[in-house]
């Protein structure tokens, strides 16, 4: 392992070996001027050996010795959702910031907890949507007013062909299922431009009878204003990720909204009245954005990095999304009532 940087560095660990980690996360920490990547946890220590290798870090067999080591300022959890909230809450309690894959938790109380914790102890919080980070979202706010106008319709959808079958996403018990890993995106992006609390006006979800987790769904949102949100996501679709704005005088659309290459000059397209305009917008990389944000705000202590309303919004619309949704599939046939049992909502 190299010797740590002498310059000002926030020391960091990392809480699992996941595929997000490996191949978008860590280069960016491994490479950041301001981090020192320390160490890497796995169950498998040949495993955490190896990936801790290929960053120039250590590689440690056990998340719990990881968290508990007094060289460590902050963690990054890329672990299951079930997960998240165990792991956030011991590296919180162990004085780490804490910047924890999305969603923050599986249930709108855990997440609480951890935003009380995080809010005690004077440590970071961060839920990684990274999205969020991306220019081309302020950039199709500034066009609202002339090429949207009145809001009337946001639409958004994010879907992926199927995964692996043993992706921790078909294990219900980990907190697997197409609504936390896809659907939070669209869900995320509506809190962007409707206002308030969002009502949940229906919302349908489909249940791979195999697995006993959620495959697709589709939600429908309104906001005091009657703006509505129409969303879909799933596992067993081409490939889509984007959302539009529908006012008064045009439409816009984002083509590519929540995961774009950091090559990618994003296109932006605008249907007014016998005019249609595309629009390219400069390229940016959203995976540094979000690292440097929470970076930068654990170096300056400066507390949760993003506003706690928003991820307690958005723990609290998954909350309703999942008590409304119809549920298609259900390979038992269970009534809602236990299925709340079995998913923390009861």
């Amino acid at each position: 392992m190299p010797e740590h940087r002498q310059q000002r560095a926030l020391r960091m660990g990392v809480i699992g070996t996941a595929n997000i980690a490996i191949r978008r996360i860590m280069p960016v920490l491994a490479a950041h001027d301001h981090v020192d990547l320390v160490a890497v946890a796995s169950r498998d220590k040949a495993r955490a050996e190896r990936v801790g290798a290929a960053f120039g870090c250590g590689g440690v067999g056990d998340y719990a010795a990881l968290v508990e080591r007094d060289d460590l300022d902050a963690v990054y959890i890329p672990l299951p959702p079930g997960m998240h909230h165990e792991w956030a809450l011991r590296a919180l309690r162990s004085g780490k910031h804490v910047l924890v894959e999305k969603p923050m938790s599986d249930t709108y109380e855990k997440t609480l907890e951890l935003m009380s914790t995080a809010s005690e102890l004077g440590l970071v919080l961060a839920e990684n949507f990274m999205f969020l980070h991306h220019s081309q979202h302020a950039a199709v706010r500034a066009m609202l007013d002339e090429s949207v106008g009145e809001l009337r319709l946001f639409s958004g959808s994010f879907a992926v062909p199927p995964l692996a079958p043993e992706s921790f996403r078909y294990q219900p018990a980990l907190g697997g299922g197409a609504l936390l890993d896809v659907g939070v995106y669209p869900l995320r992006a509506a809190q962007l431009y409707l206002t308030g609390e969002l009502d949940v006006l229906g919302a349908c979800l489909r249940v791979d009878e195999t697995t006993g987790a959620d495959v697709a769904g589709s939600v429908l949102l309104s906001d005091d204003r009657g703006v509505t949100a129409q969303l879909d996501f799933g596992f067993e679709h081409s490939y889509r990720s984007t959302y539009a704005l529908w006012g008064n005088r045009g439409r816009v659309s984002v083509r590519r909204a929540f995961t774009p290459p950091e090559q990618l000059k994003p296109v932006v397209r605008i249907e007014q009245q016998d005019v249609v305009t595309e629009r390219s917008l400069p390229e940016d990389n959203q995976v540094f954005n979000a690292m440097d944000a929470f970076v930068r705000a654990a170096l300056t202590n400066t507390g949760p990095l993003t506003d706690t309303s928003a991820i307690q919004r958005q723990a609290l619309l998954l909350d309703r999304v999942r008590r409304a949704a119809r549920l298609i599939g259900d390979p038992k046939s269970r009534p809602h009532d236990v299925l709340a049992q079995d998913t923390g909502l009861s």
